[in-house]
């Protein structure tokens, strides 16, 4: 029923669930959580989150007036969800195994309350009231109402017990199948033994872990090199990646490509068991997938449509993919003095960098240099006051506030509103921690009395390198810095977003909505109007040239076709294997490499199995179609509002006045319309599809 983020009232006094901010050096717990002092303060923030949403599902029991039902179901909302974030962040970031082993055993036991609220009769009759008397509310309060409705309903509470209990247990499997299948990835990734060392480029060599094999017999070698130093390389996504770009040895990049696409194993019979579940339920609810059953309240409305929109942009696109494919072919041929090699899977990455480098004239040692961590997270203050008026300050946190001492702390404040909401920074790779980037949320935006307003406060997590010297700068590639934008625009979402209710607060949106702003910001970390504010090199200070900015852009939709083939080709992926289930069992493996021969102008390497590793699965099941989705409303969205003047405060304005304050209380068909315009989607009925004229023509297909 309750939106729970992560990639989730009666005037009683509820002061415990507020956030503490401190300035002073006064002990807090975990994100200023009292409860979160130690590990076993889980338990207690469990216990009492479920005591306070019982005394509220009292309340709402005694039927109370309508908007009085409301407030009191966002405040459990609240409530539910802010145990549920936290935990969530801190199993995936905490260094401290005990703390992480209690905010899992904290994300079970709440998801198993959360299935005793769903099913509760009396809160169901309390909200069909409410939505009945929507004449007595106000337009957020009356959305609310419908879409709690519509959630109970969802869950399964119009079902008979038996069904009921049958659903709740199919809940349950689905959320542990979720966490296994994360767990195998991150524990099982898969190594490649290479030998020599000579064989990886020398600035990979702090990612791996030496190895040794044994030398030859009779060697006159000295007794120092008889056994061979080689490398033990781990196949986890970061070091793939690595590997794949920067290593010339094709045999290297073949092996740890095969093992890295292999593995875990485990994951075959875990998604195979998460579709069937997943269906299972799905049918339970009435309808024909899963597909049907998570597109339903998303913009498409209908799987048919998804794919309908995914099969003529794979059309589109295939003419050009397939131009591209040649040329990298044809490039690999020049350089190996091979002509009659062939294009592998795991060539792409090697060769287009290469390309993109040598046709541009791009060193990317000497782009990183102009980007220093520290001077990018100056870029995203510099926006923020431009856009919006509104400037970042770094806090001093409370002890026991942080989770590490890396985490910084800002609060985003506004001349005339005061603090807008505050952000926890988590920039650096380390052992343990979640692999990717994301931004978490913590504590949702809501009002609480005419006066007060409770401030989101959201963790934005990334993963970057350190230097082997501790004292280097930390500089980003490129791509390392669009992904901070990236990250920054969902957390903006949710900063900027003023909503009355927490249940819509900041990216609880559709979900073919939710990665808009994400996708919007990362035409900044393009743009040479703001670079210019903030990208500056390391040592000497100098501004990036406007000449290497241009060669950057020049670099960037090389392989547009290319790169938009392979979301397609996951995007129907996720598709097929959440769709409409066939009599008999089907070969997954067989069905992707199917898929791809269908969709791509690549190869599919026999013995890979690519889709075990496809985490979207997860959060993203039957909606990672969404991501091309956001692609077409951004490109839209720039040109039509931003691309002209985009860091003036009337473009900032404009953004959040018309999108971002509204989070998901608003209609996303009327909020995308009254952004930029009637032209921005297709309307099929109660179908939207985005229009992909601007896209196209942004990448010149």
């Amino acid at each position: 029923m309750w939106k729970l983020t992560s990639r989730f009232r009666p005037h009683i006094n509820s002061n415990q669930w507020l956030i503490r901010h401190f300035s002073s050096g006064e002990a807090t717990g975990l994100y200023g959580f009292e409860h979160l002092k130690t590990a076993d303060g889980f338990q207690r923030f469990v216990a009492d989150a479920i005591e306070r949403s019982g005394e509220l599902v009292s309340y709402i029991s005694g039927m109370p007036s309508s908007p009085e039902i409301i407030k009191a179901m966002d405040e459990i909302s609240n409530t539910v969800c802010c145990v549920v974030d936290s935990a969530e962040l801190c199993r995936q970031t905490h260094p401290d195994r005990e703390f992480v082993e209690a905010a899992h055993q904290a994300a079970i036991d709440m998801n198993d309350y959360l299935h005793q609220l769903n099913t509760n009769h009396t809160l169901y009759a309390a909200v069909r009231k409410a939505e009945q008397e929507s004449n007595l509310l106000t337009e957020e309060a009356s959305r609310t109402a419908h879409h709690l409705r519509m959630d109970f309903e969802r869950g399964g509470i119009h079902l008979d017990p038996e069904k009921l209990d049958k659903v709740n247990n199919l809940t349950t499997n689905i959320f542990q199948l979720c966490s296994e299948f994360s767990q195998n990835i991150a524990n099982y990734p898969g190594y490649v033994d290479i030998f020599p060392v000579s064989r990886i480029p020398r600035h990979l060599h702090h990612l791996l872990t030496p190895a040794f094999g044994a030398g030859l017999k009779g060697s006159k070698k000295s007794a120092h090199d008889w056994k061979q130093r080689g490398f033990h390389i781990p196949t986890d996504q970061r070091t793939l990646s690595s590997i794949l770009q920067w290593t010339p040895d094709e045999e290297v990049r073949k092996k740890v490509y095969i093992k890295g696409n292999s593995v875990p194993h485990t994951n075959h019979s875990v998604l195979e068991k998460l579709i069937a579940s997943r269906h299972e339920l799905a049918q339970m609810m009435g309808c024909n997938s899963y597909a049907d059953f998570m597109v339903e309240t998303s913009l498409a409305k209908s799987p048919k449509v998804v794919t309908s929109f995914l099969q003529e942009l794979s059309e589109t696109v295939k003419p050009k993919a397939d131009q591209e494919f040649i040329a990298i072919r044809d490039f690999k041929r020049e350089k190996s003095g091979d002509k009659s090699a062939e294009l592998e899977p795991w060539d792409e990455t090697y060769y287009t960098s290469m390309m993109k480098s040598s046709v541009n004239d791009l060193d990317t040692s000497v782009v990183s240099s102009y980007f220093p961590l520290p001077q990018c997270i100056e870029g995203l203050k510099v926006l923020v006051e431009s856009l919006f008026g509104a400037t970042f300050h770094t806090l001093p946190m409370a002890p026991g506030e942080s989770w590490h001492p890396d985490v910084i702390k800002m609060s985003l404040h506004h001349p005339d509103e005061g603090d807008l909401g505050y952000l926890y920074l988590d920039l650096y790779s380390r052992k343990g921690k979640y692999p990717g980037c994301a931004s978490f949320a913590i504590k949702g935006g809501r009002k609480i009395s005419d006066t007060e307003y409770q401030l989101p406060v959201l963790a934005l997590v990334c993963n970057f390198s350190r230097p082997r010297d501790s004292s280097a700068v930390v500089k980003l590639n490129h791509s390392e810095v669009e992904v901070l934008f990236h990250e920054f625009g969902h957390a903006l979402h949710s900063l900027l977003s003023r909503t009355e209710y927490q249940h819509f607060s900041g990216t609880r949106v559709a979900l073919d909505l939710a990665e808009m702003p994400s996708n919007l910001f990362e035409y900044y970390a393009w743009d040479y109007r703001l670079l210019k504010r903030f990208a500056r090199h390391y040592s000497t200070g100098e501004t990036i040239p406007e000449k290497l900015v241009s060669s950057l852009q020049g670099a960037r939709n090389m392989f547009a076709a290319t790169d938009m083939q392979r979301q397609v080709f996951y995007a129907l992926i996720d598709q097929k294997l959440f769709g409409e289930q066939p009599e008999t069992s089907r070969n997954l493996s067989k069905l992707v490499a199917k898929l791809k021969r269908e969709h791509s102008s690549w190869n599919h390497v026999e013995g890979t199995h690519w889709h075990i590793r496809f985490s979207h699965l997860l959060n993203y099941g039957a909606g990672y179609y969404s991501y091309i989705y956001a692609k077409c409303f951004a490109s839209t969205i720039w040109q039509s509002v931003c691309e002209e003047d985009p860091l003036s405060l009337s473009t900032g304005t404009l953004l959040r006045e018309k999108f971002f304050k509204h989070g998901g209380a608003k209609d996303p068909g009327e909020l995308l319309e009254d952004l930029a315009g009637k032209e921005i989607i297709s309307v099929h009925g109660e179908c939207i599809v985005p229009a992909t004229t601007c896209l196209l023509n942004e990448l010149k297909l």
